[in-house]
């Protein structure tokens, strides 16, 4: 290009020093000048660039979390370990029931021995797979074919499972569940919260069995606090952007875990529960969910504040369009949710004045409604739980300690409502004339600081149907019975 331009330059010189000669204007010079370097330029201009930058990249302006359209693959979703194969006739295969033909003597024992220390069968779980599968999808066909969106993003989670002298093998199954079940993407970690077990096969020997996995921990307590204490240090400790609480004897069935999260990455404030569905505590079948929706549940309460299941009022359930939807519930188990971490230390986590266990679920249940937020059950998230007729393990303060811990919540959340409470429960009555329920500041700090409604607004709006006693009845007392069989004795 540059020979081009002096020829041209040449050839310009040339024409206007002939104009010169001719007496022509030195305006007509620049003239041609113009023209020519006009010339050159478009010349250039054409010439094909060899060089072809890099695009820019666009920074996110809006702040937001940035996510890919679309859907999560069943790739994405795959499970943090895949399940070996296993014999389709093994004792408990498929979740089927455990039912031995014939026991000899010491098998007689050794099964005597396990239910009088857990209050069930531990024959039955250590002979069944801590790997055993449960058997093909029975949840609804919405359920099986729901799809999550990839934005907002599902949210990470930790995986919080309380223990105290618990049987090897219920443990390692609920733990080699999660695993088989859970996305790997979605699994930040496993935190097996030891709440001062005194068994030695839960000491060195676990610490060691589970080291291989390096997303399962295990924290220990000294002393023995009680499940509320425990899973405050599991809490404090966790770094998934959501807790899930799991008990130590449980399975999970397909998709539990995806399906609880997807809720809360659409609502910050829902504090959501699992359909839970039974391990039979004798031949440790698991009860598979029907595909139905049949006799849907939901966590209630009564006046002694003690939790209850109720079936979903019609109304509740043609708000629902198919199995997909959440049951609004008034309260729930507490022993198997999930809570956003950020929105569970803002809503006040549990009351840690409260000890070992009992009446934490009531007092969290009254907490999340009435200061904003909502607790759900999701019936196409299954977890199946082994449910004990009574308690294995002993109280450090008594059984006592229950009744104290409804003391505190009646006093913080139910107002003048507490007062049946009282009315139902002498004991609790007398804590409350005594003053020996601890210092409720900071309870009663947050609840002003949350802006919470009175229990006036739960009533009516989260749980119309519950029956209400007269808040000042003319006369109230206990009924009692006194039996005279033996009068009678034939019967």
């Amino acid at each position: 290009m540059g020979f081009v331009f002096l020829i041209q330059k040449e050839v310009v010189d040339r024409e206007m020093d002939e104009l010169t000669r001719q007496g022509g204007s030195h305006v007509k010079k620049k003239k041609m000048l113009d023209m020519v370097i006009d010339a050159v330029n478009n010349f250039k201009d054409s010439v094909p660039k060899m060089q072809i930058n890099a695009p820019e990249k666009q920074k996110d302006t809006d702040g937001k979390r940035p996510c890919l359209p679309g859907y999560y693959t069943a790739a994405e979703l795959r499970p943090y370990l895949e399940r070996p194969p296993l014999d389709p006739h093994a004792p408990g295969a498929s979740g089927k029931p455990f039912k031995p033909d014939q026991l000899s003597p010491e098998e007689k024992k050794e099964m005597e021995d396990g239910e009088k220390k857990h209050c069930f069968n531990v024959f039955a779980s250590d002979r069944v797979s801590l790997h055993r599968d449960l058997g093909p999808d029975t949840r609804s066909p919405e359920c099986i074919e729901q799809k999550f969106k990839r934005c907002p993003p599902l949210p990470t989670t930790s995986i919080i499972i309380v223990f105290h002298n618990e049987a090897w093998s219920t443990l390692l199954r609920t733990v080699y569940s999660v695993m088989y079940t859970s996305p790997a993407i979605l699994l930040k970690e496993i935190l097996m919260v030891d709440d001062a077990s005194t068994d030695e096969y839960l000491k060195d020997k676990l610490d060691e069995y589970v080291k291989p996995f390096q997303i399962v921990k295990v924290v220990r307590q000294r002393e023995r606090k009680g499940l509320i204490a425990a899973r405050l240090l599991g809490a404090s400790v966790a770094t998934g952007d959501t807790l899930t609480f799991l008990d130590a004897h449980c399975e999970c069935f397909y998709g539990w875990l995806e399906t609880l999260l997807a809720r809360i990455a659409e609502n910050y404030t829902a504090v959501v529960s699992p359909d839970i569905v039974t391990i039979d505590l004798n031949t440790f079948e698991f009860n598979s969910p029907s595909p139905y929706g049949n006799n849907r549940n939901r966590g209630n309460f009564d006046w002694g504040l003690a939790f209850g299941w109720e079936t979903v009022p019609s109304l509740e359930n043609k708000k629902r369009k198919d199995e997909t939807y959440p049951i609004k519930t008034p309260t729930f188990a507490g022993g198997l949710f999930s809570i956003s971490k950020e929105y569970f230390e803002h809503i006040g986590s549990y009351d840690e004045e409260m000890e070992i266990w009992g009446g934490e679920n009531i007092e969290m249940s009254f907490r999340v409604w009435q200061c904003g937020g909502q607790l759900e059950i999701l019936p196409c998230s299954v977890v199946g739980h082994v449910f004990r007729s009574k308690s294995p393990h002993t109280f450090p303060k008594g059984t006592q300690v229950i009744i104290r811990n409804q003391v505190r919540l009646a006093e913080v959340w139910m107002d003048g409502y507490k007062e049946i409470f009282y009315r139902r429960n002498r004991e609790a009555a007398n804590i409350v004339q005594q003053k020996s329920y601890g210092d409720l500041s900071k309870r009663y700090s947050l609840r002003q600081n949350l802006q919470c409604k009175n229990f006036s607004w739960y009533l009516n709006n989260v749980y119309p149907e519950m029956y209400v006693p007269d808040l000042d009845p003319l006369i109230y007392g206990d009924v009692s019975f006194k039996s005279h069989l033996s009068a009678f004795p034939d019967r």
